[in-house]
C-alpha cells in the first residue's frame, strides 16, 4: 500500500525545496518511498508490535539519567548582536543564498 507517494507528488516537492529532478532521479525517489513505505508496512503487520514499548537504547543496560530542566539567564540579546557582523532592528542579516 503506497501512503500517496505518486511521482507527481514528488515532482511537486522537488520543485517545493526548489531542486532539479531529472525524470529518472525522480523515478529513483519514488521507488525508494515506496520500498521505504512497503518495509514499514510489513514491521506494522508484526503481531502485537501495538504493544511493545519504544526502546530508547539498544543496550539493555544503559541508564540515561536526565538532568533537572531549570531555566537559566540568558546573555540579553543585545550583547549577542554585538557580535554580528551585520544587524538590521535586532535580526542577524545573513546574505541571500536562494534564488
Amino acid at each position: 500500500m503506497n501512503n500517496g507517494f505518486t511521482p507527481e507528488k514528488i515532482e511537486k516537492l522537488a520543485d517545493l525545496l526548489m531542486i532539479g529532478l531529472s525524470n529518472e532521479e525522480k523515478q529513483m525517489v519514488y521507488e525508494e518511498f515506496d520500498s521505504i513505505d512497503h518495509n514499514i508496512n510489513k514491521i506494522n503487520e508484526i503481531e502485537g508490535i501495538k504493544n511493545i514499548k519504544p526502546m530508547t537504547h539498544t543496550l539493555d543496560d544503559f541508564v540515561c539519567t536526565l538532568r533537572e530542566d531549570i531555566a537559566d539567564e540568558s546573555i540579553p540579546v543585545e550583547e549577542l548582536l554585538d557580535n554580528c557582523d551585520d544587524t538590521d532592528d535586532g535580526c542577524v542579516s545573513v546574505p541571500k543564498v536562494v534564488g
